[in-house]
């Protein structure tokens, strides 16, 4: 599963939630889709779509099964939302938030380890990983990934020479 973002609020008073996101697309939340909620830490709880409506890029409008009263909605607030990794395929490159978590494995010097948090510099993202005992800045651009995979939730990169040796 993969973190995609929280509740952040209820609306209106039968029991509709807004859901906000890390995807940075619109489209990818359908109909029965199955959100996983993380009621305590490790402990998901699925909530099935039964209505859901962008408000924009980073934004839902969602109902859930089950879920039909302001204060059932209430205890969902502020809890962090995962889904499976499948939902996303199609939309692993437009977010590199989405890759928290996953493991950066080099051309040339194999596994460097996992992305602990990603930032936005510009235009360009950078993932921080912790190699040897250092902190990395990994550049997330098109020219240095050869491939995302998030079933098994890897990106394979091609650094420059010497990039890795700034750091130690």
């Amino acid at each position: 599963m993969i973190r995609i973002g929280k509740i952040v609020a209820t609306h209106g008073l039968n029991g509709s939630l807004i859901l906000t996101h890390i995807v940075g697309n619109s489209k990818w939340l359908k109909k029965e889709h199955v959100l996983h909620v993380e009621m305590q830490k490790g402990s998901y709880i699925p909530y099935f779509v039964s209505e859901c409506k962008a408000s924009n890029d980073k934004e839902y409008l969602i109902s859930v099964e089950d879920i039909n009263k302001v204060e059932s909605a209430k205890k969902l607030v502020t809890r962090q939302v995962y889904v499976d990794e499948s939902i996303l395929v199609g939309y692993a490159k437009e977010s590199p938030l989405l890759w928290i978590g996953f493991s950066v494995i080099d051309k040339n010097h194999g596994k460097l380890g996992e992305i602990d948090d990603v930032s936005q510099t510009g235009f360009q993202w950078l993932a921080r990983v912790n190699y040897n005992g250092s902190e990395v800045l990994v550049p997330l651009i098109d020219q240095m990934i050869e491939k995302v995979d998030i079933k098994t939730r890897t990106i394979n990169v091609n650094l420059p020479e010497g990039l890795l040796e700034v750091y130690l």
